[in-house]
């Protein structure tokens, strides 16, 4: 299908809607829409004393645009993938942020003739929630503009709400069309200048560590990379700071008395630090110095984005991390201590109506994506940000990594399964387009069989993209421990090159195709799944 103007559109504001008759710009009562149609449709919003909420865009299909064979269709997430990502049936109702994949046949088929994938998406880095739908009659678009979850007071200000971008790619795999559609949503990612790797602490500590244990975690993680011109990582995860998941970020608890001394420590063994921070909350209240207003109407435990009181709090807590000599900030949380949901329990709305920041003028997008920049500014071209619960259309062009599904585990393999495989699957399309993919951890502290860590860990250190490992001390024989040295060693430099084949058949493909090799992996142990155990 060729991008064009849609067939209908409608526009809601806080009061009324209204459906106009379609054209390049459209007046309804005060507010003026534009649609500019060239390589792409770019859409804009103008408002004097209405308050918008959203756009909707529908195209019905022309009889020459009608996909008559059966295809599948592939949608993103809103932040993290939470297992859910898969090629599906056409299902009407299915809400997709950002961008939808549909495709005919099967990439385990080698030969590509015939084959078709359609893009419908945006570029990166909108000034709204943009989401898609898709049935047998045509595509549905709709843009939340809302301020919170109220309609966004723009007062004259005309807003450029996305750049809607289609693409059609005949006689090539739906893998291969992934990347170029990717590429068209973001011509030009903030990519580290090095591979990024190395261990990170949490899924075998969960938040019980210390800077001794952090210094020996450092010293085993220099010793197996020793010799590796690019050095590791370590990253510190939740637990240094006074109160768990919580502010405040001035310094470490008990168990880590001197942070910056820590990372001068680090440094000296061999590693680069690295540090978890979650911005926005203050559950406890005890950041000094911080009023009222600063507060999240929906829900005052959170600092808000749009008060620039609270963007200059980011900055200063960042440089302050940089300034102790982290070069590596795993930012986390933020998109569920601002909407108040994680994305897997949202459908339609990010957030609930009925409340707004404290800047009503700008849309939530806006907000976010200026925290985000604050961030990055902060922090400077020489620390790499991960993000974590972040929106991955913000971050795309913006942090060097993204974590692209919820938490992999160190003691229940089906969550690392399900977690972790979908996620490096299904969002493998972005890798080195929108950001660095982070599928997260190997965790290894035990219960989990080493047979089922080896498998993860040979995927993600042969994807071409960031390998962490969360291990156990002492917890790996000999033999192992070399096989873990070995992994490190070949994604210090990620040049391999790897596709899920079997990701249109299943949630989580054991089939892919490494450097040009095809490789099955064995996910599911004697037992089968657990995702049910009963009561006794």
């Amino acid at each position: 299908m060729k991008l064009r103007l849609p067939d209908r559109l409608t526009v809601y504001a806080e009061g009324w809607k209204a459906s106009p008759a379609v054209r390049e710009k459209i007046n309804e009562k005060d507010v003026e829409i534009g649609l500019a149609l060239a390589e792409n449709l770019q859409i804009t919003l103008k408002a004097e004393t209405s308050r918008p909420k959203y756009l909707f865009l529908r195209w019905n299909f022309r009889e020459d645009e009608k996909r008559c064979e059966s295809v599948k269709i592939l949608g993103d997430a809103y932040e993290r993938g939470y297992g859910d990502l898969a090629w599906r049936a056409i299902e009407a109702e299915r809400i997709m942020p950002w961008y939808m994949l549909v495709s005919n046949g099967s990439d385990m088929n080698a030969d590509v003739s015939g084959r078709l994938t359609e893009g419908f998406g945006v570029k990166t880095q909108p000034a709204a929630v943009v989401t898609w739908q898709y049935d047998a009659a045509g595509v549905t678009m709709w843009a939340d503009v809302r301020n919170g979850g109220s309609g966004v007071k723009l007062a004259g200000r005309t807003l450029d709400v996305c750049e809607v971008v289609f693409g059609t790619y005949p006689d090539m795999s739906a893998f291969d069309a992934g990347r170029k559609f990717a590429k068209a949503m973001c011509p030009k990612a903030k990519l580290p200048n090095h591979p990024v790797y190395g261990s990170n602490n949490w899924y075998y500590a969960y938040g019980v560590s210390s800077h001794e244990e952090i210094l020996g975690d450092s010293k085993i993680v220099a010793e197996e990379c020793a010799g590796i011109e690019n050095l590791p990582y370590m990253v510190i995860d939740d637990g240094w700071q006074k109160n768990s998941t919580d502010a405040p970020w001035t310094g470490g608890n008990e168990k880590f008395p001197d942070m910056k001394k820590l990372a001068a420590e680090m440094k000296g063994i061999g590693v680069r630090p690295g540090i978890w921070i979650r911005y926005l909350t203050d559950q406890k209240h005890e950041i000094l110095d911080c009023p009222a207003e600063w507060r999240l109407t929906r829900d005052e435990k959170y600092l808000d984005p749009s008060h620039p009181g609270v963007i200059n709090y980011v900055k200063e807590t960042t440089k302050r991390l940089v300034d102790w000599g982290y070069t590596l900030i795993k930012h986390d949380y933020s998109f569920v201590d601002v909407f108040g949901k994680y994305g897997r329990y949202i459908n339609e709305q990010v957030t609930e109506d009925g409340w707004h920041f404290y800047d009503e003028t700008r849309t939530s997008m806006e907000i976010t994506l200026d925290f985000y920049k604050a961030v990055k500014e902060a922090a400077g071209e020489d620390t790499v940000i991960i993000g974590c619960n972040t929106i991955s259309h913000l971050c795309a062009g913006l942090y060097e990594l993204n974590r692209t599904g919820d938490d992999t585990s160190g003691r229940e393999w089906d969550r690392t399964r399900m977690m972790g495989v979908n996620t490096l699957a299904m969002r493998m399309i972005q890798n080195g387009i929108f950001y660095m993919d982070d599928a997260d951890c190997v965790g290894i502290m035990g219960p989990v069989p080493w047979q089922m860590h080896n498998q993860w860990l040979d995927l993600l250190s042969r994807s071409g993209s960031p390998l962490f490992v969360s291990c156990k001390p002492g917890i790996l024989t000999e033999s192992q421990m070399e096989e873990l040295k070995a992994a490190w060693k070949v994604n210090s430099v990620q040049k391999n090159t790897m596709r899920p084949l079997d990701w249109m058949e299943t949630t989580t493909p054991s089939i892919w195709e490494i450097d040009g090799e095809k490789v099955t992996y064995n996910w599911y142990p004697e037992e089968g799944t657990m995702s049910f155990v009963p009561q006794i």
